[in-house]
């Protein structure tokens, strides 16, 4: 097992070749694992590095400039027989790729069993503290470890994994390519819904979480206040399987909002950069915001804490979490539609003070 703290040597940097990064799921931890790979790349200008990624989500992936290839896992439904006949083949086929250095930052189970039988060298992944996880933990799977810390935007946070190679954080964003076509999807519908000169408000009031679910009727109460109060038009974005609550949310609203049409993950992406601010869940499409310089507002439930999920410590991402509210069950959140137009116009004030304006 290995300790906290510990570097490899020049020696030992050298002799890596093939590197795979392992996060596999979901969404918006993904996209996290993207600020560092421009200085992992720096530091290892000539080594291939490998993205290990289940296939619904490796659309976050395509075209980053600092990967070489990306490994697929099929996504399948847990603790069945496919789901663990999946583990097994990925075991064989990151195995069978000879990699020098894991660097798990999912550090679950199934990542720690793939780290494990991989034959890599250097093994690299979060310590689990509890003095009960030695086994269960799987900390004896890793020979370079480090503690995560839960107090920093979460893209920050990954850096620390790359301490033993020498690697410190740098002030690169997270990133996402939006496709030619993608924009030109986007541009052709602002076009059509004469929107293409007005300044937008996205909403994306849907999640799949309930725990992170804010109350439609209060999403509807904020963008009320936005249309009759500013100049700015409201967008309800949505996803799949989502359209008939973004219809919920719009038929609350005393004023007509626009519903955006149905978007891919990457035409959503190309509508946030047409965007003057995003207000949504704590969620993917709050990082996604964050990986446009889209500025955002992020409404977080009880369970979740910000100073992980959100780019707090840039000024044009706010958000709002009552730290004392625990209920699981209310999904008012202790968040009042006031305590969201406060922050707009707070954002409103600084955007403009600053000439950052889309």
């Amino acid at each position: 097992m290995g300790k906290t703290g510990l570097k490899l040597t020049e020696d030992q940097l050298k002799e890596i070749k093939r590197i795979l990064i392992i996060q596999y799921k979901p969404f918006g931890d993904v996209l996290l694992n993207t600020a560092y790979m421009p200085a992992l790349r720096k530091k290892f200008p000539d080594a291939v590095i490998d993205y290990l990624i289940q296939k619904p989500f490796r659309v976050i992936l395509e075209d980053n400039p600092n990967l070489n290839d990306l490994i697929l896992m099929e996504k399948k439904k847990g603790k069945t027989l496919a789901y663990y006949m999946e583990r097994i083949r990925t075991i064989f086929k990151v195995r069978k790729l000879k990699y020098d250095m894991i660097i798990d930052q999912i550090r679950g189970p199934g990542s720690s069993q793939i780290t494990f039988f991989s034959g890599a060298k250097y093994r690299l992944g979060w310590k689990k503290v509890k003095p009960w996880t030695w086994l269960k933990g799987f900390n004896w799977v890793y020979n370079y470890s480090e503690i995560r810390d839960h107090r920093i935007y979460a893209a920050r946070a990954k850096f620390k994994l790359l301490k033993p190679l020498g690697i410190d954080e740098t002030s690169d964003n997270i990133f996402y390519h939006v496709k030619p076509d993608s924009i030109e999807y986007i541009d052709k519908w602002l076009k059509e819904a004469s929107l293409n000169e007005r300044k937008l408000v996205i909403f994306s009031p849907v999640t799949p979480v309930y725990r992170k679910q804010w109350e439609f009727e209060r999403f509807a109460k904020v963008a009320d206040m936005i249309k009759e109060k500013t100049d700015c038009e409201v967008v309800l974005l949505w996803g799949p399987g989502e359209l008939e609550k973004v219809e919920l949310m719009a038929s609350l609203m005393k004023n007509k909002p626009v519903i955006a049409p149905k978007t891919t993950f990457n035409q959503a992406a190309a509508l946030l950069q047409k965007t003057f601010i995003y207000i949504g869940n704590d969620g993917g499409i709050i990082h996604l915001a964050v990986s446009q310089d889209t500025p955002s507002i992020a409404i977080f439930g009880p369970k979740t804490h910000p100073l992980k999920w959100t780019a707090w410590h840039l000024p044009i991402h706010k958000y709002l979490r009552d730290l004392d509210f625990k209920d699981p069950k209310d999904n008012s959140f202790n968040i009042t539609p006031e305590m969201v137009y406060e922050k707009f116009e707070e954002l409103d004030k600084y955007l403009k003070e600053n000439k950052a304006v889309k």
